[in-house]
């Protein structure tokens, strides 16, 4: 009887053999059992205000808490460029943009180098998912990269005129007159019987132009239409209910874009109760803290308008209100209302996913293309080179390798994301659909995600943004303004060889431009000058000639 069994076993290892020989050699892969499902929840505009990053302290984000206490939450992620569309090309691509040359808001499918680069969902799609998106995961959309796609981009609700949209009837002078985007902010409000200055009847629309004037209902909070990020959120609930109901043949990579908190900063009444006015507390200020750094010197006048948004838009909304310090409550409560908002969307997305099966064979990303700033420095925008524009939300759950509550410290950017899903996903780290697209620039962050820890993993470098230099510049990447920043320092580098750096340790803050402090030859400050040159490297930047 032994024997018996023994030759059987024989037999079976003899088969086993045979068949990887077979594979192998007929250029085969084995079969992959149970490949992991993707979902990518994508914020815009969301800086450290979430409690995982403490970047204010009532912030209420229940859903995105309850996320990173289930996983691993980034606590030093940042962009790669402050700016809504290349931020968003380069972390779908997998390009940095001194490769790419997509340095601000031009579609990145007229890019030479981007179009001949797949986007995550071709890369996906080409690996045998399925590949679903909602709302806004691209700044500019190509629907045909995606096996369905059910909302483009919607930055409404606005205010309607008949012929124009207009910011929030309540907002007064002069920040009403920066115009519906960036100089609207408020609940929802009745509008019946509401008109312009000039008699004009208006109403709420939802924001996107292509497909027209479409109206958006609201009486009352219990009364009205759901706004853009609430269809998002909804439809992807459904989707991931309907996805759960199925035999699935093939998994899928779901992604889902969710436009608040950027502006207008404009929610549902209910949002903005939760933080009363005369409790809301404004950023953390340093007086004259502008007057060390280099935002004005390294641009020349009209060069870049966005650079000058921040400075106009705090001047005006401080110069609306009776104080300063009313203004910036105005935007910290719309502000927060918004992140509040777009947490309870996250919730209903997650609640849904976790409710089934397939939560124990699907990886969560959430992500936010950049950050924005609240004041500081007296700038409103997104757009510099400064902690509060580059640092992140990024959060990440990878059944069977991820452990609850962990938080890495590590560097890294949202350059990495890329890399890290095809990893983890055992898709082919090829992404160029010919000679004129680009490899991927980042690094899988599985090693962090086994040991956040670890003092050191393979990608372990600074974090590289880029803020644009403006038309003049455009195909001229050594002529940007660049910041790195490592587990400790900020450096930036404007095009004009100005420098700040900021020491993290010391001042979290960054109210200290140790520039002013530190004597030549800094060890500190020249090793961040020499890792910023290998980071663009063979790029010549010409902020560093002369150093």
């Amino acid at each position: 009887m032994d024997a018996e069994k023994t030759t059987n076993s024989f037999v079976i290892l003899l088969k086993s053999l045979l068949l990887v020989f077979l594979l192998t050699t007929l250029g085969c892969e084995m079969p992959k059992e149970n490949p992991p499902n993707v979902l990518l929840i994508m914020i815009d505009d969301l800086n450290d205000c979430i409690e995982t990053l403490k970047g204010h302290p009532q912030s209420l984000t229940p859903n995105m808490r309850k996320l990173a206490q289930s996983g691993v939450a980034f606590l030093n992620a940042h962009t790669n460029a402050p700016m809504c569309g290349p931020s968003r090309s380069s972390m779908m691509m997998g390009v940095y943009p001194h490769h790419s040359q997509n340095f601000f808001q031009a579609p990145w499918f007229n890019n030479p180098v981007l179009k001949n680069t797949r986007t995550l969902s071709e890369q996906f799609r080409k690996a045998g998912y399925q590949t679903f998106g909602t709302g806004k995961v691209l700044h500019h959309l190509k629907t045909e990269n995606w096996d369905h796609y059910e909302n483009p981009p919607d930055y409404g609700p606005m205010v309607w005129d008949g012929n124009n949209r207009l910011a929030h009837p309540d907002i007064p002078r002069p920040f009403y007159d920066i115009g519906p985007v960036d100089g609207s902010l408020g609940p929802l409000v009745n509008l019946e019987g509401k008109t312009t200055e000039a008699g004009q009847a208006i109403e709420w629309i939802y924001g996107y132009k292509k497909k027209g004037v479409i109206p958006m209902r609201y009486i009352n909070d219990n009364d009205r239409d759901p706004t853009p990020d609430e269809m998002n959120a909804a439809w992807t609930a459904e989707k991931i209910k309907s996805l759960a109901s199925q035999d699935l043949e093939k998994p899928f990579f779901l992604a889902v874009g969710f436009l608040r908190p950027h502006t207008p900063l404009i929610a549902p009444q209910k949002y903005f109760d939760q933080f009363p006015l005369d409790k809301i507390q404004v950023t953390l200020k340093k007086e004259k803290d502008q007057e060390d750094t280099f935002l004005e010197i390294s641009y020349e006048k009209g060069q870049v308008f966005t650079l000058e948004m921040g400075v106009k838009m705090f001047n005006e909304i401080t110069a609306s209100y009776d104080s300063e310090e009313e203004g910036l409550k105005r935007w910290t409560q719309a502000y927060l209302a918004c992140v509040a908002a777009v947490d309870e969307n996250v919730g209903q997305v997650m609640d849904a996913l976790n409710q089934t099966q397939l939560k124990d064979n699907t990886l969560v990303v959430l992500a936010s293309d950049h950050g924005f700033h609240m004041g500081e420095k007296d700038y409103l925008y997104k757009n510099s080179l400064w902690e509060k524009s580059t640092r992140v939300p990024l959060i990440m759950r990878v059944p069977g390798l991820t452990k609850a509550n962990t938080t890495i410290t590590k560097a890294v950017s949202l350059i990495d994301i890329y890399p890290t899903l095809v990893d983890l996903c055992g898709l082919p780290s090829q992404t160029q659909k010919n000679e004129k697209g680009h490899s991927l620039d980042g690094f899988s962050m599985r090693e962090l995600l086994e040991n956040p820890t670890a003092k050191t993993w393979k990608g372990d470098r600074p974090a590289l943004t880029v803020v644009y230099a403006g038309e003049p510049y455009k195909d001229q990447p050594q002529m940007q303004h660049y910041a790195i920043k490592t587990d400790r320092y900020r450096y930036i580098l404007y095009n004009n060889g100005k420098e700040e750096l900021y020491d993290h340790l010391n001042d979290p803050n960054e109210w200290d431009n140790l520039i002013f402090s530190v004597k030549e030859p800094h060890h500190q400050l020249k090793n961040l000058r020499q890792e910023m040159a290998q980071m663009v490297a063979p790029i010549q930047l010409n902020g560093l000639k002369n150093k």
